[in-house]
């Protein structure tokens, strides 16, 4: 194979069909910036839209040619005409929606839930039960896996160009806008943001069989919380480890340089692969990048570039792999099934920090 042979398999796979009726729950900034703006730009079709604030779904209605504006969720829910549902609500408030919306199997084909699933793998594990039951596809917004960056990663581990993974790492300097409704919860920054890297690492490597994690409160997050500046490594059969440094801090304040940033770095017994995450750039649209070097093409770094970034393109994918599987009534590629071993291994990590001792992925799992 010749370097401009490669197919580095970024876009996403589209449905057939793109004018399924999407009902969106929820118009804050994921929603409006991200999930919509995808969505339009590919030709989907957001058919309805309601919020806690009414306000801002018309608002949102507006901006982005959604004919349908609902007072409440309920009401949006019951519209014989819906037939994919896209939550984006805290993740403590997804369980009580998912127990209605599964009542609605007669006309609604899928629903996207947003990550964090659900608080922990219990109630995680209520919301895919209901979901089967019903005979409704469960899909999770795991964006990470749509970064144009992790999905080349991906197309070029399966094409053997690094050889067997021996370490994986990921490296965040970055300082979040912790979202209001966090400040109720003391699980931030693993369940939070930490998440896209555990389901990143998961997509590429597959699931771990230990689990270690360290935690230190974050000095500019003034509301209670366990996580803040978060280290934790993940262990395979075959020795192989993966680890994320995910430091919230990052910057000392005014009167300091700031250095902000993503990186990730996969070492191979044939080659390595790094790369950079565009998002905190944002709203500069900041493509992700990947290079790497192989033995299978000697002595050079290849160097592969696309103008797609992470917010919003990535929230196309999430998207469309459920509408896929619901016209080929196959799983999704990002399940809600699937996504259970991610909220195991969020378990596992705080589980972890709070005994201070490693913890194998099989005594999360083997609870329920």
């Amino acid at each position: 194979m010749k370097i401009d042979q490669i197919n580095y398999l970024i876009e996403p796979v589209l449905p057939k069909r793109l004018d399924f009726r999407i009902g969106c729950i929820g118009a804050g900034f994921i929603m409006n910036n991200c999930h919509l703006v995808a969505y339009k730009d590919a030709g989907l079709n957001p058919f309805a839209i309601t919020s806690l604030s009414l306000e801002e779904s018309k608002a949102a209605a507006s901006r982005h040619h959604i004919p349908k504006v609902y007072e409440n969720w309920q009401e949006l829910i019951n519209d014989p005409e819906i037939e994919i549902v896209d939550i984006a609500i805290p993740p403590d408030e997804q369980l009580g929606v998912i127990r209605e919306l599964v009542k609605q199997n007669n006309h609604i084909k899928g629903i996207l839930c947003q990550k964090p699933l659900a608080m922990n793998y219990k109630e995680a594990d209520q919301i895919v039960e209901l979901c089967k039951e019903a005979g409704i596809k469960l899909g999770v917004n795991s964006n990470m896996r749509y970064d144009q960056s992790i999905r080349a990663l991906k197309s070029i581990l399966n094409q053997g160009f690094l050889g067997e993974p021996v370490l994986a790492t990921i490296e965040m300097r970055a300082i979040p806008h912790w979202q209001e409704f966090l400040k109720k919860y003391d699980h931030i920054e693993i369940l939070n943001m930490g998440i896209h890297h555990i389901d990143s690492f998961r997509y590429l490597f597959g699931d771990p069989e230990r689990i270690t994690a360290l935690t230190r409160k974050d000095p500019r997050t003034s509301f209670n919380h366990i996580d803040g500046i978060s280290q934790y490594t993940f262990q395979y059969k075959n020795g192989f480890m993966a680890t994320s440094l995910d430091d919230v801090w990052a910057w000392p304040g005014e009167g300091t340089e700031k250095d902000i940033y993503i990186k990730w770095r996969v070492e191979g017994m044939d080659g390595m692969a790094k790369g950079t995450i565009g998002w905190p750039k944002y709203p500069t649209r900041t493509p992700s990048t990947l290079e790497f070097t192989s033995k299978q093409f000697p002595d050079q770094w290849i160097r592969p570039r696309w103008d797609n970034v992470w917010f919003p393109d990535a929230f196309l994918g999430t998207m469309a792999q459920l509408i896929v599987a619901v016209e080929n009534n196959t799983e999704p590629e990002i399940s809600g099934k699937d996504n259970l071993t991610t909220m195991a291994i969020i378990d596992a990590c705080y589980q972890s920090i709070k005994e201070q001792k490693t913890v194998h992925l099989s005594e999360i799992i083997n609870k329920i």
